[in-house]
């Protein structure tokens, strides 16, 4: 999927606010890290003190204040040994009680990141979902799964690993500065040298590079999609000897990653080394400036450690957050893929609409016209009807609308003209939900999820008992099979049913249907890639879930279009005839030249064909 172009992207303080406001959950938690911050701050500003209290106090003899003296005193007495040793002491928990609070403060940090990231990762899941199938069909699943994956973090490293940081950085450097300023006023202003600068190049960075770091994403995700389309087919690579060819695909386009990750990095040091050579000057002139002022005797020797330690405590997270912006930035490109995401208009839910409860099952095409594109018209002016307990058989050359005609009835898409009617009223008044809860759908490939053979038929209905998954297995003709496998209904089932045949597959998913039941059925020409054997058990299950119910069936054998109750001859996307099969057969030319390769493969060019064909199909 493409990115949203520039001009439409949100602002930096637009998105801000958007990834703030995952916070909202976990004011809580946020209070308790905002609290424990406070508290590492102000150890972090007591830490450098009692070095200065050991070289100033206990071995310079200066006086402490007697706040702090009295209880040294009481401990210590008069030696001065004993004083080391207490102010020693006094440090260590200072420090100890230090990493404690740290610790507890990661943990929370952690527990908070993470808990915001599977909360934005469920609402992605949600989102995706939710998105037209024509979405799906448009945009590769490794770009979902990428950004389900690892775009979903950009809201740890954003709010965890750079707002806060920074905020704790900017509060250190504001105590620590107010201290400085107590302690000498040149010395405090000499400290903020380095933040206009910090500040300017940051600026500069994140105005310069955010779109190279999305560009980084956009190649990175792709690939994942290479990685995810060769796997899925890897069944076809083989077949071909393509390992090659794949390699060679993928290690191009690892490569054009590679190289753009390798630029923004570069780009990213030239920036690392700008931040650091001005912490570095500033830590000199900071020094230098502290080191004239003890020779000078305006400071002691303590006063200098203490502003050697606080150089470190602020300079150092201000220049990690300058070396990780490039990480930042990486974030901020997830973070603008995801609401972009958010950004698209989802299938409409419609739960306010009409509920149809158990419909009878008369669907009415009326002058139905779809396009997927101004350049794609698939469905011109379709009118039809399918009266309940019909079979309505759907046959035409490839690219002829097949498909696109029956996914208007569970509005997998929606008619641009005309309109698509269940039991008189046009289904775009129905809820949407429940309105597929009265479809059931059995594709020409089986499609198969990991779990149990019970799982993938229960998928039909999910509160059905055991007792209801055998018996839909049983008119499946599924039972026999089920129970030869190791662990019968209980068996796990490969990855999409790999380790089934395509008939066992194929009843299993006539099971899951019959399960629903639903009294419309759409059958994407379920026999069409199997044997004679396996056509045979798999009819015999069609025909169990056909009783009392509308179907519509894709075509592409005789055997099922001869027992349909209506025949629709799509060409171009053009309805062009429609009735029972001996009728087509003697009064439409298509019907007879598909009927014609249907039954003995040959072209009615041929003198003889017509008489075959009317030996063979009646």
């Amino acid at each position: 999927m493409s990115s949203a172009p520039a001009g439409t992207r949100p602002s930096h303080r637009g998105l801000l606010a958007w990834t703030l406001s995952f916070l909202r959950p976990y004011r809580w938690l946020v209070a308790a890290y905002a609290l424990l911050s406070l508290v590492e701050v102000a150890l972090g500003v007591l830490a450098p003190w009692p070095l200065k209290a050991v070289v100033d106090n206990a071995v310079g003899r200066q006086p402490l204040p007697p706040a702090v003296d009295a209880p040294l005193r009481a401990v210590a007495g008069d030696s001065q040994m004993g004083m080391v040793l207490a102010i020693v002491v006094a440090g260590l928990v200072l420090q100890v009680l230090n990493q404690l609070v740290s610790a507890v403060h990661t943990q929370v940090m952690v527990v908070t990141g993470q808990r915001m990231v599977l909360d934005l990762r469920t609402r992605l899941f949600d989102t995706l979902q939710a998105l037209p199938l024509r979405h799906h069909v448009h945009t590769s699943t490794s770009d979902a799964v990428f950004r389900v994956e690892i775009d979903a973090y950009c809201i740890d490293n954003l709010v965890m690993k750079g707002i806060f940081p920074l905020v704790t950085a900017v509060l250190t450097l504001l105590v620590m500065f107010l201290v400085l300023l107590r302690l000498d006023v040149q010395i405090a202003l000499l400290s903020l040298l380095v933040v206009p600068f910090h500040y300017a190049s940051l600026r500069y960075y994140i105005n310069n590079l955010a779109d190279r770091a999305e560009r980084v994403q956009q190649l990175e995700s792709r690939v994942y999609s290479r990685l995810y389309e060769t796997f899925s087919a890897i069944k076809l690579v083989k077949s071909f000897v393509r390992e090659v060819f794949e390699l060679a695909r993928f290690t191009e386009t690892a490569r054009a990653g590679m190289e753009a990750r390798i630029r923004l990095t570069w780009q990213e040091s030239i920036f690392n080394v700008v931040v650091s050579g001005i912490t570095i000057v500033g830590t000199a002139v900071v020094l230098s400036a502290s080191a004239a002022a003890v020779i000078n005797g305006r400071l002691t020797i303590g006063v200098l450690l203490v502003v050697v330690a606080y150089l470190q405590s602020v300079y150092g997270p201000l220049s990690a957050i300058a070396h990780t912006t490039g990480s930042l930035q990486s974030s901020i490109a997830s973070a603008r893929r995801v609401r972009e995401m958010f950004a698209l208009v989802p299938e409409t839910r419609d739960h306010g609409g009409v509920d149809p409860g158990r419909p009878a099952g008369h669907i009415q095409f009326d002058n139905v016209g779809f396009a997927y594109g101004p350049d794609r018209r698939v469905l011109d002016r379709v009118t039809f009807e399918a009266h309940p307990g019909e079979l309505v058989a759907i046959v035409g050359l490839t690219g002829a609308g097949k498909t696109s005609l029956v996914s208007m009835i569970p509005r997998f898409y929606d008619a641009d003209t005309g309109r698509v009617a269940l039991d008189g009223r046009d289904i775009r008044d129905y809820d949407l939900h429940r309105l597929r809860e009265q479809i059931a759908i059995v594709p020409q490939e089986s499609l198969l999820f990991s779990g149990t053979i019970a799982d993938n038929i229960r998928y039909g209905r999910l509160e059905a008992t055991d007792a209801e998954v055998e018996a839909a297995a049983r008119a499946a003709h599924a039972h026999d099979f089920i129970l030869r496998l190791a662990g019968g209904y209980a068996a796990d089932v490969a990855e999409s049913g790999g380790s089934l045949s395509g008939g066992e597959r194929q009843r299993l998913s006539i099971a899951r249907a019959l399960l629903k039941d639903a009294p419309i059925i759409i059958l994407d020409e379920p026999t069409s890639s199997l044997d004679a054997l396996s056509e045979e058990k798999v009819f015999g299950a069609l025909k169990t879930l056909r009783q009392g119910r509308t179907t519509l069936v894709i075509a592409h054998r005789l055997s099922t279009i001869r027992d349909a109750d209506r025949i629709l001859v799509l060409d171009e996307g053009t309805l062009v005839a429609q009735g029972r099969h001996d009728d087509l057969l003697a009064g439409n030319d298509l019907y007879r030249r598909m009927c014609a390769r249907l039954s003995v493969g040959k072209s009615l060019d041929e003198p003889e064909t017509v008489d075959e064909i009317l030996r063979v199909t009646r």
